[in-house]
């Protein structure tokens, strides 16, 4: 890359930069000029990047400090100006529960101490629609789920990720120029996923466990792009969900089928979103652009 190729933007480190929604993150990062730098547990495919274990703390300072060769031929790197960490064990059970909630809490924990250590005060990272009570029941308090649902972990993962925003919230106490942005993902998907999107419209029960929800990778490295742009300090959560569902039945024929006790508090639209976007819109400007809806009438 020349000189007159190099991004001008803010420089940002990316953990998990080679996962499905990092992938996206890094390309989206990329196409708005930001400066890009890729820790992850492999290498990183066309952006400067070092391979660590960010359960590891001694790992995680370095990677944070140490921003590439550059540092090696006594060249003062330029700090960085924001942190994204996605990287974690993604599901739950991916791995035994001991193991998978100390990989990803210390993992965090380490980020947000290495980040402030070295007064790097802005960190986005990946919480999860598994804090709101999934797999969603009968017992859900109400629907659409907005941002003051009870946080109810149901798993070692989701418990983790409860953790980590309190954790965030002492962390911004501590250090009161600290913005932790905590974005609760809902399922990401990928364009290749949407093939299978219409057989879900076969069972209902399938898909019931987040209340038919996804994020399209893009539109979540839209919103992890407009939370480093919005100016804030403390710690603040947003659900991230794309604006309509995985499904082809309207959304408050689902509702009453599968939850007819779940009270539903507002009017819903044709096909929208049980998992509410409305504060990620209202404050961050957050707004989907891509729907599997319209991969599938182009297919068609």
């Amino acid at each position: 890359m020349s000189k007159q190729q190099q991004p001008t933007g803010p420089r940002i480190l990316v953990t998990g930069g080679a996962g499905k929604l990092g992938k996206a993150c890094v390309a989206d990062l990329l196409a708005h000029n930001y400066d890009v730098f890729v820790v992850d547990t492999v290498p990183a495919k066309g952006v400067p990047g070092i391979i660590a274990d960010l359960a590891d703390f001694g790992q995680t300072l370095d990677a944070l400090s140490s921003v590439g060769h550059e540092i090696h031929a006594g060249v003062a790197p330029k700090a960085f100006d924001a942190i994204v960490h996605l990287a974690a064990y993604p599901t739950p059970r991916q791995y035994p529960d001991a193991h998978l909630f100390q990989n990803n809490i210390m993992g965090t924990y380490n980020i947000f101490e290495a980040a402030r250590r070295l007064g790097i005060h802005q960190v986005i990272w990946a919480s999860s629609e598994t804090t709101l009570g999934e797999p969603f029941d009968e017992a859900a308090p109400y629907a659409p789920v907005d941002e003051d649902y009870p946080l109810r972990a149901k798993s070692a993962y989701a418990l983790a990720k409860v953790l980590m925003e309190d954790m965030a919230r002492q962390f911004c106490y501590q250090t009161p120029d600290m913005k932790l942005v905590g974005l609760r993902f809902s399922n990401v998907m990928e364009p290749a996923d949407y093939a299978k999107f219409p057989a879900y419209n076969d069972d209902p029960e399938e898909r019931k466990w987040n209340m038919w929800s996804y994020i399209d990778a893009r539109d979540g490295s839209q919103a992890i792009r407009k939370a480093i742009e919005w100016q804030a300090t403390g710690m603040h959560a947003f659900i991230i969900a794309n604006a309509d569902t995985v499904m082809t039945t309207h959304s408050a024929e689902l509702m009453a089928s599968t939850f007819p006790n779940v009270p539903i508090r507002k009017e819903l639209g044709e096909y929208e979103t049980l998992l509410s976007i409305e504060k990620a819109r209202r404050v961050l400007g957050y707004e989907p652009e891509f729907s599997w809806r319209d991969a599938k009438s182009r297919q068609g």
